[in-house]
């Protein structure tokens, strides 16, 4: 392996959704014996492609991709399972003697990764998860993440506001512990020896961008392949299904939304999550080198990843 100066390598590519992310890393990847280990929260689950802007199988069978289709609809991944099965995937890739490429624009996965997160260790309370599951039910995901956000805005940063399961367990350590989820984390030293690349563009330019995907996503079959996760009976009330564009064909199969109206919620929705993703990858963080997307080659990131001042040391032991 390249980079051998550098104990357990790990290069980490960032940026908002649409940004070119895929593209770049299979290229460099391809070109320093690397593999991918996806930290894109709705790849996970299998049969949910097209809105999920899955790599394509040629391109699986290019570089090797880890952690895409481990887990069915129905089979929500959590934080903490996603954390170990990424260290079990950049540990194998290293023992192959080769480079792991973290990619994706999950802040919170890709943080708790590098930063060792542990999640707050707060007892679930099931009376309480259960009152809080009601009450978003009544009120809708939306109302109740605002209510989240009244209490802890730097919790509700990081979370989506459509994913009741997450705002339910933030809300029920607050109520329980009585003090805000967002201090309760812990973190800890990487145990990475760190390159972390930022792609950027123009907001005007990278929104374009996601109304291309979008319409894309849309002409290729989008509402087919949500008619047929329906079809095998899995539930659009589960957690997979807050993923933005899924939820919205699921109103149009129900005759509540034309397609048109969905398609402009998509592309709302994916605009506002551009704007919180920014709170993950700031472009002031020095610890990301960042690069315009409309200007960067592959010859760019690995001019990077070779020079020994791009890299966050890890600790000696």
């Amino acid at each position: 392996m390249q980079f051998l100066d550098n104990p357990d390598p790990l290069i980490v590519i960032v940026g908002p959704t649409a940004v070119g992310k895929t593209v770049l890393a299979i290229e460099v990847a391809g070109r320093l014996a690397g593999e991918i280990v996806s930290a894109d929260s709705r790849q996970f689950y299998s049969g949910m492609d097209i809105g999920t802007a899955k790599p394509g199988q040629q391109e699986m069978q290019t570089i090797p991709h880890h952690l895409i289709d481990i887990a069915e609809p129905d089979q929500p991944l959590s934080l903490v399972a996603f954390q170990e099965a990424a260290r079990n995937a950049i540990a194998s890739i290293h023992a192959r003697n080769h480079l792991p490429f973290l990619v994706g624009g999950t802040g919170q996965y890709i943080q708790a990764v590098l930063e060792g997160w542990q999640a707050p260790q707060q007892p679930p309370d099931l009376t309480m998860r259960r009152i809080l599951e009601e009450w978003g039910r009544e009120i809708g995901p939306e109302q109740l993440y605002q209510r989240l956000r009244l209490l802890d805005a730097e919790a509700a940063s990081h979370i989506e506001p459509r994913n009741l399961r997450r705002i339910v367990r933030a809300l029920e350590v607050i109520f329980t512990t009585g003090r805000p989820f967002s201090q309760q984390k812990t973190r800890a030293t990487s145990p990475y020896s760190l390159c972390i690349i930022g792609l950027k563009l123009p907001r005007p330019e990278l929104y374009q961008r996601v109304d291309a995907r979008i319409d894309r996503m849309v002409e290729n079959g989008l509402l087919d392949e949500v008619r047929l996760l329906l079809q095998k009976g899995y539930s659009p009330d589960s957690p997979p299904f807050s993923a933005i564009g899924y939820r919205e064909m699921v109103f149009v199969i129900r005759g509540e939304k034309t397609m048109a109206e969905a398609v402009a919620s998509m592309k709302r929705l994916t605009r506002q999550y551009i704007r919180r993703q920014s709170n993950w990858f700031k472009q002031a963080d020095p610890k990301i080198h960042w690069f315009d997307a409309r200007e960067i080659a592959a010859d760019d990131i690995i001019r990077c990843i070779q020079n020994s001042e791009s890299w966050i040391r890890k600790p000696e032991k």
